[in-house]
C-alpha cells in the first residue's frame, strides 16, 4: 500500500506545482494593477453587490468540503455524500453568482475596453472562474464515485484504497486553493473599489 501511495505523489507535485504557477499569474496581474494605478494616480474599481454573496457561497463549499473529508474518514458515507454534493452545488452556485456580476457590469455600461477597473475586476474574475472550473470537474468526479457505492460495504472498500484517499486529498487541496484565491483577489479588489 506505501509504495502505491508513493507511486501516486508525482499527482501531488504536479498538483502544487500547477497552483504555484496559477498563483504566479495572479500575482502578476496584482502587480500590473498597481502599477497602472501607479502612474494613472486612480483605477476606479466597481464590485458588483453579488461578489459579496458569492464570496460567501465559496467559503461555504470549503466548509462542506472539510465535513466531506471528515465524514470519509471516519466512514460516515451518507454524511460524506451530501457533503460533498453540497460543495459541488456551491460551487456551480458560485460560478453563476459571478455571472451576474459580469452583468451588473455590463447594464452599468462597464466593459473591458472602456474601463480599466472593470477590465481587471472582468480579468481577474474570469481566469479565477477558469480555475473554478477545474475543481467543479474534480468534484464532479467525486461525487460519481460516491454515488456509484450507496452500500456501506462498497463505500468502505473504496474509501481504504490509498489512490481513492489521495484523490480526495488533492481535490480538496486544490478546492481550498481556488477558495482561499477568491478571497484574496475580492479583498484586492475591495481594497481598490471607489
Amino acid at each position: 500500500m506505501n509504495q502505491l501511495s508513493k507511486r501516486r505523489e508525482p499527482f501531488a507535485f504536479m498538483l502544487y506545482l500547477a497552483m504555484i504557477s496559477s498563483g504566479l499569474l495572479f500575482f502578476f496581474l496584482l502587480i500590473v494593477f498597481i502599477t497602472k494605478e501607479a502612474r494613472n494616480q486612480d483605477i476606479p474599481v466597481k464590485i458588483p453587490g453579488v461578489f459579496w454573496f458569492s464570496t460567501l457561497v465559496i467559503i461555504a463549499s470549503s466548509l462542506t468540503l472539510q465535513g466531506a473529508n471528515k465524514a470519509f474518514k471516519e466512514e460516515r458515507f451518507r454524511t460524506y455524500r451530501l457533503n460533498i454534493s453540497l460543495t459541488l452545488l456551491t460551487g456551480i452556485l458560485f460560478i453563476v453568482l459571478q455571472g451576474f456580476g459580469w452583468r451588473k457590469l455590463l447594464n452599468a455600461g462597464i466593459t473591458m475596453s472602456n474601463n480599466t477597473g472593470g477590465m481587471f475586476i472582468y480579468v481577474l474574475s474570469g481566469l479565477h472562474i477558469l480555475h473554478t472550473l477545474g475543481g467543479i470537474i474534480a468534484l464532479i468526479s467525486a461525487n460519481k464515485d460516491a454515488f456509484q457505492r450507496m452500500e456501506y460495504i462498497d463505500s468502505y472498500v473504496y474509501s481504504v484504497n490509498p489512490p481513492n484517499q489521495l484523490k480526495i486529498k488533492l481535490i480538496s487541496i486544490y478546492w481550498h486553493f481556488v477558495d482561499v484565491l477568491w478571497v484574496i483577489l475580492f479583498l484586492f479588489l475591495l481594497y481598490h473599489a471607489s
